[in-house]
């Protein structure tokens, strides 16, 4: 991956919009871990991953055709099939076999390091995101913050299925990299830069699913597995990444990758205002913690209390 030293036509903090975007993602996103987890009882990891970017590719094919926007052109379909390796295949495969081994606590904690790896790859190979003490700072807080939302307790089983860990460490690291790769797409519309994405995925891993799990032969998953894998695929993925690519264009790598740590937050919440889950003062305290990190990372209401200070 070459450093990336052309100016980025776009805003070096995330406006209101942004914001919205991002905490929408995190809960469509949050409900992806759910769905992940009720599928991979009936459905092997490489098979529900074709399931979930083929869903989804021909769900935004309809979106383009609807909305009248062109597709990407063929010379752009290398660079596309590296995102899609980076953004899909490796990491929604590794994710789903981990959470095989590991519970989706734990597994959520280890997908929220995902800003470390995107703060150290945009450092390492962008010219305009560059590690800032507040970033640093920010970033610890939030994996913190998730560590005592999700519950402590969860960190009980690391060491227990080292590999199913290690898998979804591979992914937080993939998906880094994925977020800085994803700047190059940022002059293409978003919904299609997602449909192109989701295409190659499905592209490259149809003949790979097919010699290794051999579907046909798989028992028909139940009504609730199948629901949750669709809902998986067209909201969790194909809406997912038309908001991914949209702030990937406005707000820049290290950004989109907070919605890693927002992820268990608005889990959480969901379970308290759909199902009437109890907070306990440890989601409260965890919350505050993300909502900190958030907030640092920004950087706004620091700059603004140090020049009231000067």
């Amino acid at each position: 991956m070459s450093v990336d030293t052309a100016p980025a036509p776009r805003r070096a903090q995330m406006s209101a919009t942004d914001w919205i975007m991002l905490v929408t993602l995190g809960v469509v996103w949050g409900g992806a871990f759910f769905f992940a987890k009720v599928a991979v009882s009936e459905v092997p990891p490489l098979t529900l991953v074709l399931s979930r970017v083929a869903l989804a590719a021909i769900t935004l094919h309809i979106v383009l055709r609807i909305a009248g926007v062109a597709f990407v052109p063929a010379r752009r379909w290398p660079a596309y099939a590296g995102m899609a390796v980076l953004n899909n295949i490796i990491p929604f495969s590794l994710l789903f076999y981990g959470q095989t081994q590991i519970g989706a606590g734990l597994a959520s904690i280890l997908n929220a390091t995902t800003p470390i790896f995107a703060v150290v790859i945009a450092h390492l190979f962008t010219a305009d995101e560059r590690i800032t003490p507040g970033k640093a700072a920010g970033v610890a807080l939030g994996v913190m913050g998730v560590a005592v939302l999700v519950g402590l307790d969860a960190l009980g089983e690391l060491g227990l299925a080292v590999l199913a860990q290690i898998a979804c460490l591979g992914a937080a690291l993939s998906y880094g990299f994925a977020a800085v790769f994803g700047r190059r797409f940022r002059d293409d519309p978003p919904v299609a830069s997602a449909t192109a994405q989701v295409t190659a995925s499905s592209l490259m891993l149809l003949p790979v699913v097919a010699l290794v799990d051999a579907p046909w032969t798989l028992d028909v998953p139940s009504m609730p597995v199948l629901g949750a894998v669709l809902l998986l695929g067209t909201v969790s993925t194909g809406f997912a990444y038309i908001l991914f690519f949209r702030i990937l264009q406005s707000a820049g790598a290290t950004n989109i990758s907070l919605v890693t740590l927002i992820v268990p937050v608005t889990a959480i919440l969901l379970g308290a205002a759909v199902l009437g889950e109890r907070l306990a003062a440890s989601d409260l305290v965890g919350m505050a913690l993300v909502a900190a990190a958030l907030v640092t990372i920004d950087g706004r209401v620091l700059r603004r209390s140090r020049r009231r200070l000067l």
